[in-house]
């Protein structure tokens, strides 16, 4: 699972909540790591927005040849880039149109995940007592839970489909990030602008949406792309295991797919190469881009 991150947020007053997202938006220019990440990220998402354009056939086609065959195991080159299936089907459109849907998985799970682990953390780390036993116990029962045997087992019962692989990922991955922002909310909520908040009379829900929320938005943000890279390698591996959506094409779908007609032992690496280098890219990306916001929440790190 997710690497429980340790640090502590600098507690701000509500008002810094606009300096915290300008600081979060500027910090690939400044970082690395985090400029790596999102040049990634920018590039996969292009391809997905121009996947029409990019690739010249649509990914599910069956090509033939000019004399009228079935364009089977062809070698990359001029008319094949990355060559074609076993069942004639361009190989080069099946990895442009697999960017869609690692980018669908990967985008709907982050949001999910930030969303839900940042109001769950607020709620029982503001809250504490009942309230935070009760979530956290729920947290704690899903985080025991094996991650892919489950995913595997609701994608079974409910359909394979890629909704179910976000529902799936989202329900598991959602405690990483709650636990951690509850732990910095028991301590930002003794803090002496939330007492004066409190003496003005400000409502439970003003406090923690507007004057906790914007001192751990570095948290969710890095969780999200954490999730991000979680998702999208599930996919893969659901997929590879013949568990995804085979009305959709993904990269998972087209390992899945050479390994059942043996790429490898007849040499087909443009077949399996590619979309395993493209898993690995947009996983590692998240990495950067979480490893660049660490300043952010940890400013210790800063200088050294």
């Amino acid at each position: 699972m997710v690497e429980r991150v340790e640090g502590t947020l600098p507690a701000e007053p509500a008002s810094t909540f606009w300096p915290v997202l300008r600081r979060l938006l500027a910090m690939p220019l400044s970082d690395p790591f985090a400029f790596a990440g999102l040049a990634i990220y920018l590039l996969f998402v292009l391809v997905a927005l121009f996947a029409d354009q990019l690739a010249p056939t649509d990914p599910m086609e069956i090509l033939f040849t000019k004399a009228g065959k079935v364009a089977a195991n062809a070698s990359p080159g001029a008319e094949f880039w990355l060559g074609t299936t076993n069942l004639g089907r361009d190989i080069y459109s099946q990895l442009v149109h697999g960017t869609q849907s690692a980018l669908a998985v990967g985008l709907s799970a982050a949001v999910i995940v930030a969303a839900v682990g940042t109001v769950v953390g607020l709620v029982s780390g503001y809250f504490g007592g009942a309230v935070d036993a009760v979530l956290m116990r729920i947290a704690d029962m899903a985080l025991s839970l094996p991650f892919l045997p489950f995913v595997i087992v609701l994608t079974g019962f409910l359909g394979a489909s890629t909704s179910n692989i976000v529902l799936a990922v989202a329900l598991l991955l959602w405690p990483n990030s709650a636990r951690v922002i509850r732990s910095q909310v028991l301590t930002l909520r003794e803090r002496a602008y939330v007492e004066a908040a409190r003496v003005t009379g400000a409502s439970a829900s003003r406090i923690l949406f507007v004057h906790i929320a914007p001192n751990i938005l570095p948290l969710s943000f890095v969780y999200a792309a954490i999730a991000i890279g979680w998702a999208i390698i599930t996919e893969a591996s659901v997929s590879f295991l013949g568990f995804g959506d085979p009305d959709n094409v993904s990269w998972g779908m087209m390992l899945q797919d050479a390994f059942a007609s043996q790429a490898l032992s007849r040499g087909q690496y443009a077949w399996f190469v590619p979309p395993g280098l493209c898993i690995i890219l947009v996983v590692v990306a998240g990495f950067f881009i979480s490893r660049g916001y660490e300043e952010v929440f940890m400013p210790r790190l800063r200088g050294r």
